[in-house]
C-alpha cells in the first residue's frame, strides 16, 4: 500500500470546527482524509470499514452541550457501537484530539478501547475559564501515533474543559495501572522537560498528574488535549520569527506515526 491509498475519516458533527486543517495535515503526508459528518454513518449512508484510521477532531460538537463531547460520545456507543467497536478491535488507529479526547472518553474507548465502559473524565479547568496557550509535552511513552516525536514538544491547547480527573477513591490505582501499562503518554512539563507538578500555567488545565495524553492498553487509539494540526509547520509558531525558521513543526509527527503505523499494518 502507498500513502495516497490510505483513506482516513475526519469525523465531525454540528460544532466541530477543526475539520479543515485536520484533514489538511493528513493530505499534505499524502494520505486521502475525508470530512464525514457522524448523521451519514448512523443513517447507513457510510461505512467505517471504508477507512484504515479515524480522526475525532477539535471543536464543540453539539454545542458542548451536557458535557464537552458528551452528545457525540453517546450518538457513536449507541448508534455504531458495533462498527466502531470492531474499528477498534481490527487495530484500525483512532486519533481524538481536543474535543476529540474528550469523545474518546465519554464513549468508553479510552483508557480501555470498551466502547461504553466510561472510566474517567474531562472536567472544567482547574482555572475555571479557557485555557489558549502554547505548552510543552513530555513524551512517557512511544505509541504508533508518538514514536517520531521528540522527548519534550511544543503545541498549544485551545479548551475550557481539559482537565483529566480519575474517579474518586479510585486515583491512585488507576493511575498506577495505566502507568504500569504506558497508557500515559503525554504529560504537561516545563521547557526544560521537568515535571509541571500541576503548577499553573505549565500544566494549565490541573490535569490530575500533569495528564495531557492518554492512549489504549494497544497504542492505537489516542487523546490528546493538544493541538498538533495547529502545530504542524513551524511557521504557525508564535515565536518562529526569532530564528526563522521554517519545516515541519512538533505536530506533524503526531500524523506522521498514524500513518507509518496503518502502512505496515496494511503490509
Amino acid at each position: 500500500m502507498k500513502p495516497g491509498e490510505v483513506r482516513i475519516l475526519v469525523l465531525r458533527s454540528a460544532g466541530t470546527n477543526c475539520d479543515a486543517e485536520t484533514a489538511s495535515a493528513i493530505a499534505e503526508l499524502g494520505a486521502r482524509a475525508e470530512v464525514v459528518h457522524v448523521n451519514r454513518f448512523i443513517r447507513g449512508r457510510r461505512s467505517l470499514e471504508e477507512f484504515h484510521g479515524m480522526v475525532l477532531p477539535g471543536g464543540f460538537s453539539y454545542g458542548d452541550r451536557i458535557r464537552s463531547g458528551a452528545v457525540l460520545a453517546k450518538l457513536l456507543s449507541h448508534r455504531l457501537r458495533r462498527e466502531l467497536q470492531r474499528f477498534v478491535d481490527e487495530g484500525r488507529p483512532i486519533l481524538g484530539i481536543c474535543n476529540g479526547f474528550q469523545v474518546l472518553v465519554e464513549s468508553g474507548l479510552l483508557p480501555f478501547g470498551e466502547v461504553g465502559q466510561v472510566k474517567l473524565a474531562l472536567a472544567k479547568n482547574a482555572s475555571a475559564r479557557f485555557e489558549a496557550r502554547w505548552v510543552y509535552l513530555l513524551k512517557c511513552s512511544a505509541t504508533p501515533f508518538t514514536g517520531k516525536l521528540p522527548r519534550v514538544s511544543r503545541m498549544p491547547v485551545a479548551n475550557a474543559e481539559g482537565r483529566v480527573v480519575f474517579p474518586p477513591g479510585e486515583e491512585q490505582s488507576l493511575l498506577e495501572e495505566l502507568e504500569e501499562s504506558s497508557q500515559i503518554v503525554l504529560r504537561y512539563c516545563t521547557r526544560e522537560g521537568e515535571p509541571a507538578r500541576g503548577d499553573y500555567p505549565a500544566n494549565p488545565c490541573g490535569s490530575f498528574a500533569d495528564i495531557a495524553g492518554l492512549a489504549s492498553p494497544e497504542g492505537t487509539i489516542l487523546g490528546m488535549m493538544p493541538h498538533p494540526e495547529r502545530a504542524f509547520y513551524r511557521y504557525m509558531y508564535p515565536d518562529w520569527t526569532r530564528d526563522s525558521a521554517l519545516g515541519m513543526g512538533d505536530g506533524c509527527a503526531i500524523f506522521e506515526g498514524m500513518l507509518e503505523h496503518i502502512l505496515k499494518s496494511q503490509g
